[in-house]
């Protein structure tokens, strides 16, 4: 698959949401840099059933880690009425979820009008189809590979179909968009999630959930790298 697909450069985002709630800076800083992004998710309660990080956890990482690329998922309901509190937060992505918002156009206008880079999310059984008008406005597009709401949930393989047909309409219309993948992936399937065109693994447990956490992420590198 990897031969008919143009892949770009493979990114780690490891998630905050597997590290200890007690001492996230000490889990980040057991990366030791070594990662590309700095994933947050957002959980309402009402969207999915959860809670979790608000804007102060992105500003504290902003603190913390200045020339870190941190990439927010917001999953909240509507997703538009989270918007500005996120965006004071200067994150470098911020995304929103298809189901979510009623004005997904405008939603990821906004973002972008902000000087954040827009993406949007589709759960496991969105169809890509809904977000093809807004493919030429959005610079990541994250494919949710587990329902949403919880770390450590087992890697939905059926997704992969769907970053196969983003790739390919990626290259057909000329879009820039980075396709980005999260939930369950880890050593046993993330080859085949770069296979598929996947630009950006977001791992929480496969990596905060090790003895090593940086070794970790460079044993994923070189896994998705077929060595």
């Amino acid at each position: 698959m990897a031969g008919s697909l143009q892949l770009k450069p493979f990114l780690i985002a490891p998630s905050i949401l597997s590290a200890d709630p007690l001492a996230v800076g000490a889990s980040v800083d057991a990366l030791k840099g070594d990662f590309d992004w700095l994933h947050v998710d957002v959980m309402d309660g009402h969207f999915v059933p959860n809670l979790s990080y608000g804007p102060a956890i992105v500003k504290a990482l902003r603190r913390r880690y200045p020339d870190a690329v941190i990439d927010v998922h917001l999953m909240v309901e509507p997703g538009e009425d989270f918007l500005d509190m996120f965006l004071e937060s200067r994150p470098d992505y911020l995304v929103v979820h298809q189901e979510a918002c009623r004005h997904l156009h405008r939603a990821l206008s906004k973002i972008r009008a902000a000087g954040v880079r827009s993406g949007v999310a589709l759960n496991p059984a969105t169809p890509v189809e809904l977000i093809k008008p807004v493919l030429n406005i959005a610079d990541v597009v994250l494919l949710m590979s587990v329902d949403p709401g919880f770390g450590g949930q087992s890697f939905i393989p059926e997704v992969t179909e769907k970053a196969v047909t983003l790739c390919q309409l990626r290259e057909a219309r000329g879009l820039k968009f980075l396709i980005e993948m999260d939930g369950g992936v880890g050593a046993p399937n993330v080859a085949q999630v770069r296979r598929c065109g996947v630009d950006v693994a977001v791992m929480g447990s496969a990596v905060f959930g090790t003895p090593d956490p940086a070794a970790t992420v460079a044993k994923m590198r070189a896994l998705a790298d077929g060595e």
